[in-house]
């Protein structure tokens, strides 16, 4: 495979980014280090984060993990808007983890300035978005002139995404001098920090302030994205899962709610979870690479600065290793016996997560947030198509936004208790 071969293998010449004159020059977004060019600033920032967001540091955090599920299988009951509550999750894990903010609905201030600009980078981050990247002379238009509307837009960005990186991180500095901090990544980091000059103190808080503000806008919302797809694919697929929750009942009971000691024994939960990945992946083109020297492969050239695209979807659709790719089909990651096949699932892992040394380091992370989830989900309710006024079922379009991270086309499910044991587990929680 070409994306293997280019930026795993040869990973030293293809791991730097590309200029985008809006995001690096307007807005700052390289504070999102994803967008950072290749380099020690980098390197410090990706170590940080690995350290805590990523292997068996991860496991550390399934408590909380599981407590948000089980929040959120409360809320699916109380709420006719699923996406809302697959994003309050999303956000509640992410921001307790990071910064022991604890998150009771989507109206919290933070998740919604946060929001606004994370949607808003990702617009910027898009290929095409902007004349200028393309056009970098454009950069001297005065704000007021033909053109120069760029600008104010991303002035009016820089600002919210300055909030979304500091107010966190203050929120965090104000509790620890409290005394009152709640046990976080950030409260971790900041405590470790140690007499150094002001100037070595200044840069480690900004290296601190970047790897945590970026939790939540890389996490956040392609977590939710990933959850929206289950939903959509358990109601396109009875059968799949009225399989995932037979082996649930069989493995865990009904007396009680999963948790991650279940997980190896649930295989085809997670095959469920790779295929929702595989299915329709959430950033279906990643971000380009760019390419530090002149390459040849395959007969091409490939110059120094060009931008190379790994396509997740093509990947993730070649019907050479995937037949019927459009089918959703959890067995195609099962062995023979019903366990998960390995090679299959390190092969796909790097298509959806990014390849070489620009792999997402919170893979693991994002993993655990989307199982727990799911097999919550599966566990209480049957999910289904709603039923119009006629008595007619409405069906999913089956759609998808476009841009850097996509989200299904709105569309109607109805979550059931599946037993009245399953809704009295659910009550039970709500009393506690």
């Amino acid at each position: 495979m070409a994306a293997v071969d280019l930026l795993e293998k040869r990973s030293s010449f293809y791991s730097d980014r590309q200029h985008l004159v809006v995001v690096h020059d307007f807005v700052g977004g390289d504070r999102a280090f994803a967008f950072l060019g290749y380099g020690d600033d980098w390197r410090e920032h990706r170590r940080i984060f690995h350290q805590h967001y990523h292997g068996q540091v991860v496991e550390n955090y399934h408590p909380r993990m599981a407590k948000e599920a089980r929040k959120l299988t409360i809320r699916l009951l109380t709420t006719h808007d699923f996406m809302q509550s697959l994003r309050v999750f999303a956000g509640a894990i992410i921001l307790g983890i990071t910064f022991g903010m604890e998150i009771q609905d989507h109206n919290n201030l933070y998740v919604l300035l946060a929001e606004k600009a994370i949607n808003r980078l990702l617009v910027a981050a898009t290929p095409g978005s902007y004349m200028v990247d393309s056009i970098p002379l454009m950069r001297y238009i005065p704000s007021w002139a033909p053109g120069g509307q760029f600008k104010h837009e991303a002035a009016d960005l820089n600002e919210h995404l300055t909030l979304m990186f500091e107010q966190p991180i203050e929120f965090v500095k104000k509790a620890l001098l409290q005394g009152i901090a709640e046990p976080c990544v950030a409260a971790t980091l900041l405590g470790n920090m140690d007499d150094k000059e002001d100037l070595e103190k200044s840069k480690r808080e900004r290296v601190i302030q970047n790897v945590t503000g970026v939790a939540y806008l890389g996490g956040a919302d392609s977590t939710a994205s990933a959850l929206g797809t289950f939903i959509l694919a358990m109601v396109m697929n009875p059968a799949v899962q009225s399989t995932a929750q037979e082996q649930i009942d069989r493995v865990v009971g009904s007396a009680c709610l999963p948790d991650f000691t279940y997980r190896d024994s649930l295989p085809y939960v997670a095959a469920i979870m790779y295929e929702v990945l595989r299915w329709r992946p959430v950033a279906p083109l990643g971000i380009a690479h760019r390419v530090m020297v002149d390459d040849e492969y395959n007969g091409y050239h490939i110059p120094a600065g060009a931008a190379v695209v790994s396509n997740a979807w093509a990947i993730l659709h070649d019907p050479a290793r995937f037949p019927s790719p459009d089918t959703f089909d959890p067995t195609r990651w099962l062995t023979p016996d019903g366990q998960l096949s390995k090679t299959t699932l390190d092969a796909t892992n790097m298509a959806v997560f990014g390849f070489g040394r620009r792999i997402c380091p919170g893979n693991d992370f994002a993993m655990a947030s989307i199982w727990i989830a799911m097999v919550h989900i599966l566990a209480i309710y049957n999910i289904e198509k709603p039923v119009d006024d006629a008595g007619k079922v409405v069906e999913p379009s089956g759609e998808y936004t476009s841009g850097f991270v996509v989200h299904p086309v709105p569309f109607g499910a109805v979550f059931k208790p599946r037993s009245e044991a399953g809704r009295s587990l659910i009550e039970s929680l709500i009393d506690d």
